[in-house]
């Protein structure tokens, strides 16, 4: 078990379908033990029902589009838990209209909610930890992004600019975390239904050019992404930082 003796925090968890639920069962199946922050807009019973199946796991609430929320959220779990070795940040959301209009229509608030809360909140969330010393040595930190970052996809509009930030925010973290060991990288997913998917319009059609066209022709699923962010959080991805990993089977390598 490559995580064995770790803490892991998981922020962002939504429900059973989450690819932060599938990065949760694998960082616990590799030996881990995990913590989790829900959002505002999620019921904190029906979260507590669902980590029911990671055995002494617990949530905390956390309003990642503010900075007192998240730093008290991180004091709260630092007190309760001590030091941590790696963070999952699966936190994004942008208004419907905002996804499902052309991107040209996206309004200025629009825009900064975007990337407030899908981008921002990682900046304000490793700064909290680091002021906080609550990171153990060679602790790692991990977001998650998808390809509309690079290209544009139909439908994901000002996400994609959120997430482009967000991968931007990556790099520079890794620059200023580098002196503390402490490692930051990016898992570009690709599509999976999650309760965030149906937000992008005609989602099911891009589900079928991923498996038509990638080449390993299937669709990735939450256990793919989870075992991959389990090892950047696991001492074997010791040399990793800075990165954007595609685990996506093979669609963003290929061309027309």
């Amino acid at each position: 078990m490559i995580l064995k003796g770790k803490k892991i925090l998981i922020m962002g968890i939504r429900n059973k379908w989450s690819i932060a639920w599938g990065v949760a069962l694998s960082a616990y199946e590799q030996g881990a033990e995990v913590i989790f922050t829900h959002g505002s807009m999620e019921s904190g019973e029906k979260v507590e029902k669902l980590i029911e199946e990671i055995p002494g796991s617990k949530t905390y609430p956390c309003d990642a589009s503010s900075d007192e929320s998240i730093k008290q959220c991180l004091e709260t779990i630092y007190k309760e838990h001590g030091k941590i070795d790696g963070i999952l940040h699966a936190i994004a959301h942008a208004n419907t209209d905002d996804l499902r209009n052309d991107f040209i229509l996206t309004s200025r608030d629009g825009f900064a909610h975007a990337c407030d809360v899908s981008a921002y909140s990682l900046v304000s969330v490793a700064q909290t930890a680091k002021e906080l010393d609550m990171l153990n040595e060679n602790a790692s930190i991990v977001a998650l992004t998808y390809y509309g970052s690079e290209k544009s996809i139909v439908g994901y509009n000002v996400m994609g600019v959120a997430k482009a930030a967000l991968e931007a925010s990556i790099r520079y973290l890794a620059r200023d975390l580098g002196n503390s060991g402490i490692r930051v990288n990016a898992i570009s997913a690709g599509p999976i239904k999650t309760l965030s998917a149906k937000g992008i319009k005609d989602f099911g059609s891009i589900l079928d050019i991923v498996e038509e066209r990638a080449p390993l022709h299937r669709n990735v699923t939450t256990k793919d992404v989870g075992d991959s962010v389990a090892f950047l959080f696991s001492d074997m991805a010791n040399a990793i930082t800075g990165e954007v990993i595609h685990v996506d089977n093979g669609f963003s390598s290929v061309g027309v």
